[in-house]
């Protein structure tokens, strides 16, 4: 039986990279680009890992978010 002890310091530094970072932003570009025009995207740094988020920035998207869970259905 093999045993795995993970490096929490290097695990947190691992979410919080740059790498990881990049790749979050490929995965919100991508999300933003299915939803279509008035949507917009951000990646930050938090506490615990970095995140991303895909948001409607018009009232028309807002709208359409709101009416057709826009973003949720681009995320498949």
């Amino acid at each position: 039986m093999v045993k795995v002890k993970l490096n929490s310091a290097g695990v947190q530094e691992l979410l919080k990279s740059p790498e990881m970072q990049s790749i979050c932003e490929e995965h919100a570009q991508a999300i933003q680009g299915r939803c279509g025009d008035g949507y917009g995207h951000d990646v930050y740094v938090g506490k615990t890992r970095c995140n991303a988020m895909v948001y409607a920035e018009t009232n028309q998207a807002k709208r359409d978010n709101l009416e057709n869970n826009t973003i949720l259905k681009a995320m498949r």
